[in-house]
């Protein structure tokens, strides 16, 4: 019999692919969605966060649920009314998640939620970071460890939960890569502040294989730092890029200042960096990547 798995947050870029790998893989695939469009091949089911409003026929049809509902983290300056939603989207939804689920009858076999290596700070240097490391206290550090804190109602539960702690992810349908991407294409990129700072990296389809062995794999449990084995510095990836484009790197660094400047407290996600480690995932689990190494993800990205 097939099996479903409900996806939040399945419209954006990890969402896309991860349903396309889903349905590859036999499964059925549905998703809460703040609006009741229609999407083929999908059951789209309503909720609606800020009401605790959801479909509860979503719940109760579900084998698998995968959580990535949040509002994007660098999709702005960080206003207060800004920080108040990049925390919200992810607290709430996991709340009303975890409410409907206690509340109701259902039969979800593994609840895999989406977290943030921001657990750690947005900027640790190049101290290595496992899963065991102590988090940060700025703001993204406040929202991971709120977030998650949310996310493990779900153990609470009863149902086998997996936190992911993702790192960079590249893809060329969104997020970092195409915005460091095209200014080099045009003559006109150049590693950030001192580019010393770290990049912890995963392709795209490693990602949404993760997301998939967490799912079926019983012996995956608790929080994973879902990152390639091997991090770089934010001038090894600019200068890694323009080696692939066939494009120079004529232009002196960017100041982190002017970074600070134009995105206030945000710049962090760019003039900031951390050395995360994917300790869980290579000493306790089968995952094999497609994508250990940097100039081959990007050749595939890219070319």
């Amino acid at each position: 019999m097939q099996q479903t798995v409900l996806i939040t947050g399945g419209t954006g870029t990890i969402g896309r692919r991860l349903t396309q790998l889903l349905q590859a893989h036999g499964f059925q695939v549905s998703l809460l969605s703040h609006s009741a469009k229609t999407i083929p091949g999908l059951t789209v089911y309503k909720w609606d966060v800020e009401s605790g409003e959801l479909d509860l026929t979503a719940i109760q049809t579900a084998d698998y649920i995968i959580h990535l509902a949040g509002e994007g983290i660098a999709d702005g300056r960080w206003t207060d009314s800004r920080k108040e939603k990049i925390l919200n989207s992810r607290t709430q939804s996991t709340d009303l998640l975890a409410k409907a689920l206690a509340e109701n009858d259902h039969h979800v076999k593994a609840f895999v939620g989406a977290s943030a290596i921001g657990f750690y700070g947005g900027d640790t240097g190049d101290r290595p970071l496992t899963e065991t490391s102590e988090g940060g206290s700025d703001f993204l550090a406040q929202v991971v460890r709120a977030w998650e804190r949310s996310e493990m109602q779900i153990a609470a539960l009863g149902i086998r939960t997996v936190l992911l702690r993702t790192g960079v992810v590249l893809t060329n349908e969104g997020g970092a890569l195409p915005k460091i991407a095209q200014p080099i294409r045009l003559g006109a990129g150049a590693p950030i502040g001192s580019g010393q700072q770290y990049v912890a990296w995963i392709h795209l389809d490693d990602m949404c294989r993760m997301y998939l062995q967490a799912l079926t794999d019983s012996s995956w449990q608790g929080i994973y730092n879902a990152v390639a084995p091997n991090p770089v510095t934010n001038e090894t990836l600019t200068r890694a890029i323009a080696e692939v484009l066939h494009s120079p790197l004529l232009l002196p660094n960017i100041p982190a200042f002017t970074i600070k400047l134009l995105y206030g407290e945000m710049g962090i996600v760019v003039t900031g960096g951390n050395y995360v480690l994917n300790k869980r995932i290579a000493d306790e689990t089968t995952f094999t990547y497609q994508y250990t190494d940097l100039k081959t993800a990007l050749e595939n990205l890219l070319m």
